[in-house]
């Protein structure tokens, strides 16, 4: 007991050293890198006053732990989703060949890829976190470069794909047994989608917007289940023709975000758009981003950033877009010259009357990354290279740090930290999303045209690893809350604006001490996109203390469906930026 006082003194002390530090920092130092003159449309970042400041926690300069799952899932994950039973559906595509996973009882799929007359073998599987198992499923249609949501009842609805997958609707609904598998609907998609992306939206529907149709590409979008107040099937997008680059295309997988008045923030190449998919009609164009293209094969990423809930107004939607190639990069790519990925990001605050990009710098170039958001609001940029597109042999010099992006610190130059290194390159389909217990699950990467192990330099991959935050380190355990029950009117269950109390223990707490209760949406994550992804930080009503170690906080549900669509969310209560293990939720 006595070491542990001592030591929270000495945390106490090393706290009041860097807020020091970071006082004399801020008004030291340039506070952006780039300038308005240099890019238009650009505003520089300055200084917001103290008040705002985030100390920099002690845990971050620990860099976080890596750990390998699985040596052979027998198959590379390509796609994946995490589901409310916390088990993770994963697939890669079916004319690869035959993966390394074999069917069960002798099930095959026969000459629907014209790749092989029999295939015996899986293109996907249900992972369990908790046992670190996983079985095989089978998926009859190509699944290739498709796109998917959650529904609000916990179902996967995943739209597309290639050759005989294209126009497919599929469903995976979670079950409590080894039951559950793959079913195709008789309904198609009214075009071929294949890039496309996904987006559940308020009313429960799944809006699917662009990719390749019939004629090559996609310029429109369409909805599931069929938008029953219209006679129409798809919608045209002219947006989606003006992006796209001779030849290299630059806007595939587009970029989604449901933003709180109802509306879709639509990024593809480098500009951007607010469309009412409602109405049909494009309500702004925003200003193009700075520097490099960002849409597949170009490919970036982009995270909604969090949403900070209070008890009366609309909360403010920031979007940030990191890494990509400039225009060119793909076609060089063809002929074996890796130009430099780009190095920055950028933030446009949507919600503002006349928004501008701030941008920032990574510490190293990065094209397909992937980009998670955090239980404790902070953004976890991993995966990709530094060097080409993406795309079959496209990329080089794989880059093996994550990245945390810190976006409440006040100066740029603490915003990124640099964390320990994985040992598996992870390349072009490669992917990762955020499990309950707050790790980062891994997998993915084979940049061939087919499975290949051997006399390459980046073989296919069909590992499967995790990487803990440094939020998890040991040695802050007595930080971390446990929450040990939600109380609301339906247990798990709550309702639009509804007050309900999270009870939770905790080793140490102090009221005046960062505390936040969060919500995150399970992503689907493909090609360096985490689709439907989103974080809220709840608006907090109060904090009772029940005990020594026992307390409750009561918290305010979302306000509408416009700022969280129905359905599953992880929920964390976060102390000193130790979040708790999570818990799953349902709002309706």
């Amino acid at each position: 007991m006595a070491a542990l006082l001592v030591l929270k003194k000495n945390l106490h002390f090393h706290f009041l050293i860097i807020l020091l530090f970071v006082f004399l920092f801020n008004f030291s130092t340039p506070t952006s890198s780039f300038s308005s003159s240099r890019f238009p449309h650009t505003r520089t970042i300055s200084l917001q006053g103290l008040l705002g400041l985030k100390i920099p926690s002690t845990n971050y300069p620990l860099g976080g732990q890596w750990q390998l799952l699985q040596k052979n899932i027998g198959i590379s994950a390509m796609h994946m989703q995490l589901l409310y039973n916390n088990k993770v559906v994963i697939f890669d595509r079916t004319d690869f060949g035959t993966s390394n996973l074999s069917l069960p009882n002798g099930k095959c799929r026969y000459n629907l890829d014209k790749k092989l007359d029999i295939d015996c073998s899986a293109h996907s599987l249900i992972y369990d976190v908790a046992t670190n198992t996983f079985r095989p499923l089978t998926v009859l249609t190509n699944v290739w470069c498709s796109s998917g949501s959650v529904i609000p009842n916990g179902t996967l609805v995943q739209t597309g794909g290639y050759n005989d997958g294209d126009h497919k609707i599929r469903l995976f609904t979670p079950c409590a047994d080894d039951s559950c598998d793959w079913i195709e609907l008789s309904e198609n998609l009214f075009v071929r989608r294949w890039y496309a992306s996904n987006h559940i939206l308020p009313d429960g529907r799944i809006i699917i917007v662009g990719g390749r149709d019939n004629h090559g590409r996609a310029f429109s979008y369409e909805f599931f289940p069929k938008d029953s107040a219209s006679n129409l099937e798809i919608y045209p997008l002219r947006f989606l023709q003006e992006t796209t680059d001779p030849f290299e295309e630059n806007n595939l997988y587009p970029f989604l975000h449901l933003l709180p008045d109802g509306n879709l923030f639509l990024f593809a190449n480098n500009r951007s758009i607010l469309l009412d998919y409602v109405k049909n009609r494009v309500l702004k164009e925003f200003p193009p981003i700075p520097g490099e293209k960002r849409s597949y094969p170009a490919t970036g990423s982009s995270v909604l950033l969090p949403l900070r809930l209070t008890g009366s107004t609309m909360p403010e939607a920031e979007v940030m877009i990191c890494g990509g190639a400039a225009g060119g990069a793909y076609l060089q790519a063809l002929r074996g010259v890796y130009g430099g990925a780009s190095k920055t990001c950028g933030r446009l605050r949507v919600t503002d009357p006349s928004p501008e990009w701030v941008m920032e710098e990574m510490p190293m170039n990065r094209v397909m990354p992937d980009m998670l958001l955090l239980p404790t609001g902070d953004v976890l940029i991993l995966n990709g290279a530094s060097n080409g597109t993406a795309g079959w042999e496209n990329a080089d010099n794989p880059v093996h740090n994550p990245v945390l992006y810190r976006p409440g610190f006040l100066n740029p130059r603490w915003r990124f930290v640099v964390l320990n290194p994985t040992v598996i390159p992870r390349m072009y389909h490669s992917s990762a999303i955020l499990l309950l217990d707050g790790r980062i699950l891994v997998g993915g990467s084979n940049p061939h045209e087919g499975y290949i192990f051997t006399g390459v330099k980046y073989p296919t991959e069909l590992t499967l690893e995790s990487y803990s935050p440094p939020y998890l380190a040991p040695q802050f355990s007595s930080l971390r809350p446990s929450i040990l029950s939600v109380e609301g009117s339906l247990g798990t269950t709550i309702s639009y604006g509804q007050k309900f109390s999270i009870t939770f223990t905790l080793g140490f707490y102090r009221e005046d001490r960062s505390f936040m209760v969060t919500m995150a949406a399970p992503s689907f994550t493909t090609h360096s996109f985490a689709m439907n992804q989103r974080l809220m930080m709840l608006n907090i009503v109060e904090i009772q203390r029940l005990s020594v170690f026992g307390h409750k906080v009561r918290v305010r549900a979302p306000p509408s469906a416009n700022v969280a669509p129905p359905g599953y969310y992880m929920l964390f209560v976060v102390y000193e930026g130790v979040p708790s293990h999570g818990l799953w939720i349902n709002i309706m």
